[in-house]
This record gives structure tokens, C-alpha cells and sequence, in this order.
């Protein structure tokens, strides 16, 4: 597995597999974001393994673990257990969806304590698919989406899933940001 990168204050990034969905192909990315004090916020987490533990110790103690839409819960009972000190909150219908995961608490509309202040957040519906949490992190000016938007380059996809691909506009021109912020998309590959 990739190593950490930074990608701004406090802020690091590292790719995680490519996961199969209904025969798509995704690639993984999780965020992890270094609180006021040194308590870290994960993001969307990628599959855990225990070369993650030693790096992640050395940053800080992993105190709040985010899914942030109902799609992003593979993970999440690994990193339960290799960091049940952490509180674990789910993204709206995340709950439902999965029972056999005891989540802390619900995302809503205002940033919890532990990252109010640092860490803005909005919930956006309307997706037919899964109702989102995207964030703000402060310190960085980077925006946290995950299917909410997304972006493949050409030829990720072929055959019938390239179709389908193009006709929801996963593919295409890249989609410029404005200069003020970066964007990290989780379903947006680096390089293949």
C-alpha cells in the first residue's frame, strides 16, 4: 500500500485498492486531517493493514473515524477495531444501511466538537444514490468530496461500463477548481 502524501497543513492523503462495485472499477482514497492538539481525523477510510498503525502513531492518536456517505463503509469495521478508542460517525442512511456497525453518532448539518472550528461541513441530498457529507478543511482550503463528484480519466472504463461512464459524465475534461481551493476526490485516480 502507498505511503501518506501530503497534501497541505495537516492534511495527508493516501490511496487505497481499487474496489469492484456492480463491475465498475473504483480506486480508494482516505484523508487524514491533524486536529488542534494532535488528534487525527480519518476520512473516508481505505481497507486497514498494520503498516498503517506505526505512521499513523507517529502523526498523532486516531480519535474520529468519518464515513461521509452510505457508500463508504468497507473499511470501516477494521479501523473500528484497530482504534476502538475512536468515535465513529456515520453519514446520514449509513445506519440503517449498516446495523452490525455500533457508530458513536450521526453527521449532521454543523461540525462535531472535536473539529468544529477546523473542519467545515454541509450535508447535500438529492442524489438518488446516497446523501453526502462534504468537507472543509480550514487550515488547507481543501474541499473533501467523494461521489458527489467524481472524475476518471479517459480509458479507465471500456467496453459497456465506458458508456455508461461517458453518458454520467464520469469521464472527460478534467474539471478545473477554483485557484482559492484544492479539491481531493476519492474517486478520482492519480495515475493508473
Amino acid at each position: 500500500m502507498p505511503a501518506l502524501q501530503p497534501f497541505g497543513q495537516d492534511l495527508w492523503i493516501l490511496e487505497g485498492p481499487t474496489i469492484s462495485v456492480a463491475g465498475f472499477d473504483y480506486p480508494t482514497r482516505m484523508a487524514v486531517i491533524r486536529l488542534t492538539g494532535g488528534a487525527l481525523f480519518i476520512w473516508s477510510p481505505v481497507a486497514f493493514t498494520e503498516d498503517l498503525r506505526a505512521p499513523l502513531a507517529a502523526m498523532g492518536e486516531v480519535a474520529v473515524i468519518v464515513a461521509p456517505n452510505s457508500l463508504h463503509h468497507l473499511s470501516l469495521i477494521a479501523w473500528q477495531s484497530a482504534f476502538p478508542q475512536a468515535r465513529l460517525y456515520a453519514a446520514p442512511g449509513l445506519r440503517t444501511r449498516r446495523a452490525d456497525i455500533a457508530f458513536d453518532a450521526d453527521l449532521a448539518p454543523t461540525p462535531e466538537p472535536p473539529w468544529a472550528g477546523q473542519i467545515d461541513q454541509v450535508i447535500v441530498g438529492g442524489n438518488l444514490i446516497t446523501t453526502e457529507v462534504v468537507f472543509f478543511h480550514r487550515a488547507s482550503g481543501t474541499v473533501l468530496f467523494t461521489d458527489l463528484l467524481q472524475h476518471f480519466p479517459a480509458g479507465w472504463f471500456t467496453g459497456w461500463r465506458a458508456i455508461v461512464a461517458r453518458l454520467d459524465r464520469l469521464v472527460g475534461a478534467q474539471a478545473a477548481a477554483p485557484q482559492k481551493f484544492r479539491i481531493a476526490f476519492v474517486n478520482r485516480p492519480l495515475a493508473r
